[in-house]
């Protein structure tokens, strides 16, 4: 099957949109969700939030700047998000087959090939994005001729059991100790961590963490429903009786609210895109962020001993919370967001400098 054969993007409504293929040659299907980032899609792509996700690239014109190469930091992808594509599917409105950057070593069709990820060009993208916004998240399939495939709902998975480490690894020999709970994490997190002098313990998402020394507890982003991580949120619960400092992120915050106590419910089209503001409560401080996730603590759920810490300004949903009296914090956005933007990038301080506080 050959680069730009006829495919479609079909929904879940009964909805089609044509198009031409650009990455591999294979049908697939999972949920549709959008991202109205301008730059990022070899970050996005590799995100593992994005897991069993069909992406829609608002901006129109996509694949100009090429992907990077693989080189390696600190054990880690210098320029990528995690060691895979986690999408299974790409739709966008203009692909572009010429590609100019200074650190590019390959076209996003030739990528997508490689890890065996379709990708379709030539449809409407307002028009996709117009009808998720009004009838929210839909499951949908990217379809070549003769090759259908059933809809698929990722959200009825535990997709973190999929992305999360399967064994106990080790980064940085700094000198705060941090158990990293990964239930899908982006690279850009190890990294803000590594420089603020810490060793990082990375455990799968069902680790027994009662045995483990550490001086901070860090949970990640990861993809799927919350409430799928019943082991995670078991641990969570026993961590926060002792008073050492937490700090989650992303699923990591919806983790910390379950175990807390508190309800998560899913967003009718999740917040995917790299300009979501918001306010931290009490103050008149706002921030711009990049966000990736389909589900939301709800605020009205929270016990006595915990707070809103964030609030977004668009639609009120959660972006975070705080223990009222112990070291605990989450943000539902990235404050390591790569490519950006940094704004709220302080929290890996204020986590580090609680760390500080509590060992004395």
């Amino acid at each position: 099957m050959n680069e730009l054969a006829p495919i479609k993007l079909i929904l879940e409504d009964g909805t089609v949109f044509a198009g031409k293929s650009f990455g591999y040659p294979g049908s697939v299907s999972g949920e549709v969700v959008f991202n109205t980032a301008m730059t990022g899609y070899p970050e996005s792509l590799t995100d593992p939030s994005y897991k069993g996700q069909i992406l829609v690239l608002t901006y129109p014109l996509v694949g100009n700047y090429g992907v990077p190469g693989a080189e390696t930091e600190d054990d880690l992808f210098k320029f990528y998000e995690s060691y895979a594509l986690h999408i299974s599917g790409l739709v966008v409105s203009d692909y572009s087959f010429e590609y100019s950057h200074w650190n590019a070593v390959q076209s996003l069709g030739d990528w997508l090939k490689k890890h065996k990820v379709p990708g379709i060009t030539g449809v409407d993208t307002r028009k996709l994005t117009k009808i998720l916004r009004e009838k929210g998240t839909m499951l949908g399939k990217i379809v070549f001729d003769n090759q259908d495939v059933e809809l698929y709902d990722p959200s009825k998975e535990n997709l973190v059991a999929k992305v999360s480490t399967r064994e106990k690894k080790i980064f940085g020999t700094g000198k705060y100790r941090i158990l990293l709970i990964d239930c899908g994490v982006k690279y850009n997190i190890i990294r803000n961590l590594l420089k603020r002098d810490t060793t990082i313990v990375m455990v799968p998402w069902n680790h027994d963490i009662s045995r483990e020394e550490y001086d901070g507890l860090f949970i990640t982003n990861g993809p799927g429903d919350p409430k799928m991580c019943r082991e995670t949120i078991q641990n969570l619960t026993l961590a926060f009786q002792d008073d050492r400092p937490v700090f989650g992120i992303c699923l990591g915050n919806q983790l910390m609210g379950l175990a807390a106590g508190a309800d998560t419910y899913k967003l009718k089209y999740g917040h995917r895109s790299h300009n979501q503001p918001v306010i931290q409560v009490g103050t008149p401080r706002s921030y711009i962020t990049s966000q990736n996730h389909g589900y939301a603590i709800n605020n009205n759920t929270l016990p006595g001993d915990w707070e809103p810490l964030f609030i977004n300004i668009n639609d009120n949903t959660n972006e975070g919370i705080r223990h009222r009296k112990k070291p605990f914090f989450s943000s539902q956005f990235h404050p390591e967001a790569s490519g950006g933007p940094t704004d709220t990038e302080y929290l890996f301080d204020e986590f580090i400098e609680l760390i500080r506080k509590s060992k004395g």
